[in-house]
């Protein structure tokens, strides 16, 4: 395959912004609601029919059996609750909807959607590939390089290493860092306290990274920051957990996951399972038939 621009979307925040701001009454042959799959087919359809990617793949959370970052720190995103049936019944169809159609998607029980797609990304981009990475989550900056786009899609507005650099005046590797010295209240990460995004990223600026500001750490009290002084002994103070939290906020790259070659390659529709998961849906026929007519323009059956 030629080089091209590979669309790897970082899925659950569509389904959760779907079930709980999407208005439809949409019930299943069961008489559940199904406003979260409803909204979140509406955004794929839709980025689909506009942006005619060549390929792409939908990376999802799991149910996580053991995670190396909850090893590391056991109240990362401890204060998130359990995904109610409800929900979770919204990720099935939307899973299986995305199978029928041939488009891929996957996700791990050991791994989350961001390293998922950091492995991807390396594998990827190593075959000469660039990446629209579709997502709301800043971790995800951290992956792109010069060619690439971190694109919030829903909210049209996306950034390129150029564009984040000039915005932000750090560099999109230098995310995880800046999330470990400020902390991340989405993932219940701590950070040091008494730096913010601003101060992390003059610190980065100054030394580049968490290992250099460390081994010059002296330096930091004369910097002209405010509250230069308590920073400092701050960072000595919360050293161990910055490391920890360094290792939290960076993606894995080289996990233990499908490789691209099923990315790349075309998969064709599941009649069968398309059809029977649009009558538990309750899709109308012209639903279907603009689906079918999308999905075959992009993947002609085989």
């Amino acid at each position: 395959m030629t080089s091209t621009t590979v669309w790897l979307v970082d899925s659950n925040i569509y389904v959760y912004d779907a079930w709980h701001y999407c208005k439809t009454k949409a019930k299943d042959d069961q008489g559940r609601s199904i406003r979260g799959v409803i909204g979140f087919l509406h955004f794929v359809y839709e980025l689909l029919l506009k942006e005619r990617p060549a390929v792409i793949a939908f990376a999802f959370d799991e149910k996580i059996k053991r995670s190396h970052r909850k090893a590391l720190y056991p109240d990362y995103k401890a204060h998130r609750k359990p995904l109610s049936p409800e929900l979770a019944l919204q990720f099935e169809y939307c899973r299986a909807f995305l199978d029928s159609l041939g488009l891929y998607q996957s996700s791990s029980h050991h791994y989350e959607a961001d390293d998922l797609i950091g492995t991807w990304a390396k594998d990827l981009r190593a075959q000469g590939h660039y990446l629209n990475l579709i997502t709301a989550d800043k971790d995800l900056l951290q992956l792109i390089e010069t060619g690439d786009y971190w694109w919030s899609y829903s909210q049209h507005y996306k950034h390129n290493s150029k564009s984040f650099h000039k915005r932000f005046k750090i560099y999109p590797h230098q995310v995880a860092d800046q999330l470990a010295l400020a902390g991340d209240k989405s993932d219940n990460i701590p950070g040091v306290k008494g730096i913010g995004m601003s101060t992390a990223a003059k610190l980065l600026r100054k030394f580049g990274d968490i290992e250099t500001l460390l081994a010059r750490i002296e330096e930091v009290q004369h910097l002209p920051i405010r509250y230069a002084k308590q920073i400092q002994a701050q960072l000595i103070q919360d050293q161990a957990m910055l490391l920890i939290a360094q290792q939290i906020t960076t993606i894995k790259c080289d996990i233990d996951a499908t490789k691209t070659t099923k990315i790349l390659q075309s998969s064709p529709i599941s009649k069968p399972k398309f059809k029977t998961l649009c009558t538990q849906l309750q899709l109308t026929q012209e639903q279907q038939t603009q689906w079918l007519s999308l999905i075959t323009t992009r993947y002609p059956l085989k």
